[in-house]
């Protein structure tokens, strides 16, 4: 049976009244045997031959203390021997001070009655096995001072082996197992070497060295059976301990099997290596013909297509399902386009007409159309979804180019403070820890162009049908963002997430008003996450509404929501307030059926936005093909999630009507 790492191990021992002599003030004790011990290592046993034990410290005039503590001397050690019964024994002398004297009062007492070794060891053999557990013979060690201690962790038989390791504790450097060789190639651990006993000179940086060596092989055993365990791997942790595997070979074969099962892909970059000259000689347009036509891909745009194929190369599984498309690079994405005024107006117009169809917040200037600035269409694919996002505007928290599953620890709960009496102990208490994870999700948006606007090649079409698809795209993320279902596909999304606060209107919705924007505000507040930039986010609707709703009924005074600092962002109790289409106005609550709006509170930050590899582009030439229109099928990988849920609270049941 391995240690519990977690627990405290005690043994009783008492000194027998009868080896106390008040006159002389000596006691005569047992400090150590052959009982087995077990250590977080394995079982230990002291050898009590006389070739094992070197008691000539002892027997030097060695110090009698307390508690291990050198400088709290209590007495002298008169004489050590080992007794016929294979145990250590000693007769200790105790001081006529005052810590002397009260000590030994202590110990006549009855009040003392525990002792505990100080000891060196200099060899140790592995003995036997059997299962997880190891036990030691330690064959040549070295006891150097005796104490008087209140805790000792064996006093069953005298022998006190501290319960918390001390500069002089046990320590492990000598003989080891045979079987246990190096091989760093294989990721096996060295064994340690043997050393003889030290002398006083250097004896204290030994006990140092040794005292690390033992700490990294006892962190190398936790954490490769956490591993093991977190992963279901008991069998192959345990094996690797055994072998002294380290823990990084342990964690690279852990990788390898997880890689094998398909349940992690490792994190590296989706770039695949263009330069500068070869993004700016990239065509979104030579890309979305050859999709069109998969066959002569590799004639229509051949630069184009073998860049596809090494992008999907480096997405491995996310790829595989989508043969018949092509797949548009993270280096070409996150790049921009030299454009020049016409054409950037010429897109920037496009985008705001697309974004308006679609209900974003960029549609006109009084939904947010100043979001997309034209000097930013010169700017990368990101950018331009990026600024079709409100939430971007916002402060979400935005993770591009992922390659791998994704889990950032996050502290679910804290530890408890306790009030307590004099000389008293606090209940532990641990902190508690979560993991907020992210899992790729596809999303798919079309959009619908003319064959000849296909087949232009200036740059301001390229830089058209880029903004295009960024908003296409961008419609639908934000839809989802906020309201996504977490089934049939979707990710989650803001509304759906379970651990935001709530805050309910009435039994069949009721129109918003001051009071509860208030609430919503408070409802993080009271959960202590009011720590970061707060701001308020809802549809047109509400907007509206809150713009004829004063803060105090009858005072013909201020309106719940006012013009804010920036054209288009709105101010809501000293907040930000954004707005946006994609926010439902098409919720039920009791009699009131598909009319209900949601309005949402939040530290926008703690919001992630999770996106994966490149573009996954597919054209279908038949569903327009009576007027000779191509639709361009966008697929992206993505996901969302928050790290604290109470940093959000919504109203879902706001009437506007």
């Amino acid at each position: 049976m391995k240690p519990d790492f977690a627990q405290t191990q005690h043994r009783d021992y008492a000194i027998p009244a009868a080896a106390i002599d008040a006159d002389a003030r000596t006691v005569e004790l047992s400090f150590s045997s052959e009982e087995p011990y077990e250590r977080w290592y394995g079982v230990e046993i002291l050898d009590h031959r006389a070739e094992a034990v070197d008691l000539d410290r002892l027997n030097n005039g060695a110090a009698l203390l307390v508690d291990h503590e050198r400088t709290d001397q209590v007495g002298v050690i008169d004489r050590a021997w080992l007794g016929d019964d294979r145990k250590g024994r000693a007769t200790v002398r105790f001081s006529r001070s005052a810590r002397g004297n009260e000590i030994f009062q202590d110990v006549k007492d009855g009040i003392r009655k525990l002792v505990s070794v100080g000891y060196k060891v200099v060899e140790y053999v592995l003995e036997s096995k059997q299962n997880d557990t190891e036990t030691y013979r330690v064959t040549r060690w070295q006891p150097f001072e005796i104490s008087i201690v209140s805790v000792p962790a064996d006093a069953t038989v005298g022998v006190g082996r501290s319960d918390s390791p001390t500069e002089e504790d046990v320590a492990m450097t000598g003989k080891t197992d045979p079987t246990k060789t190096a091989n760093p190639a294989a990721g096996v651990a060295p064994a340690a070497p043997s050393a003889p006993a030290p002398d006083e000179a250097n004896r204290g940086t030994d006990l140092h060295l040794v005292q690390d060596t033992l700490s990294a092989e006892r962190k190398r055993i936790v954490e490769i059976r956490a591993i093991g365990e977190q992963h279901g791997l008991n069998e192959m942790a345990n094996a690797a301990i055994d072998r002294g595997v380290t823990l990084d070979a342990f964690r690279a074969q852990v990788l390898d099997v997880l890689q094998e099962r398909g349940t992690l892909r490792p994190a590296e970059t989706p770039d695949i290596g263009m330069n500068e000259r070869e993004v700016k000689n990239y065509s979104f347009l030579r890309a979305l013909r050859a999709a069109a036509d998969p066959a002569n891909a590799h004639l229509i745009a051949p630069f184009e297509t073998e860049c596809s194929n090494a992008a999907r190369d480096k997405r491995g599984e996310l790829a595989k399902e989508r043969e018949g498309g092509l797949t548009i690079p993270v280096d070409v994405l996150n790049r921009g386009i030299d454009l020049d005024g016409g054409a950037a107006a010429s897109a920037a117009r496009h985008l705001m007409a697309r974004a308006a169809q679609r209900d974003l917040v960029a549609g006109t200037t009084t939904a947010g159309g100043h979001t997309v600035a034209t000097e930013l269409l010169g700017s990368s694919f990101i950018e331009l979804l990026r600024n079709a996002l409100v939430l971007d505007r916002m402060g979400i928290t935005m993770l591009r180019d992922l390659n791998g599953n994704i889990a950032i620890p996050s502290q679910s709960g804290a530890a408890t403070g306790y009030w307590v009496a004099e000389n008293g102990a606090p209940t532990e208490s641990q902190q508690t820890f979560g993991q907020v994870t992210l899992t790729p999700k596809t999303v798919g948006a079309f959009t619908d162009y003319s064959r000849r606007l296909l087949l232009q090649s200036s740059i301001d079409v390229e830089a058209f049908v880029r903004a295009d698809l960024a908003s296409v795209i961008a419609q639908t993320i934000l839809t989802a963002a906020i309201n996504g279902s977490g089934s049939s596909n979707q990710p989650e999304g803001l509304l759906n997430i379970s651990g935001i606060g709530s805050v309910a209107g009435g039994t069949n919705g009721l129109a918003p008003t001051y009071d509860h924007m208030v609430d919503l505000e408070t409802a993080i507040a009271n959960a202590n996450a009011d720590v970061g930039s707060m701001a308020y986010l809802t549809n047109t609707k509400v907007r509206g509404k809150l713009r004829k709703t004063q803060e105090f009924a009858s005072t013909n005074g201020k309106a719940v929501w006012t013009s804010g600092r920036e054209r288009g962002i709105g101010d809501v109790l000293g907040y930000d307030a954004y707005t946006t289409n994609a926010v439902p106005s098409d919720l039920d609550k009791g009699t009131s059926t598909g009319v209900c709006s949601a309005i949402i509170m939040g530290v926008w930050s703690e919001f992630i936005l999770g996106m994966w590899g490149g573009l996954d582009v597919m054209l279908d030439p038949y569903t327009g093909a009576t007027a000779g229109t191509k639709r361009v099928v966008a697929l992206q990988d993505l996901d969302f999630n928050v790290r604290h849920p109470a940093a959000f609270a919504s109203m879902q049941d706001a009437l506007t009507a």
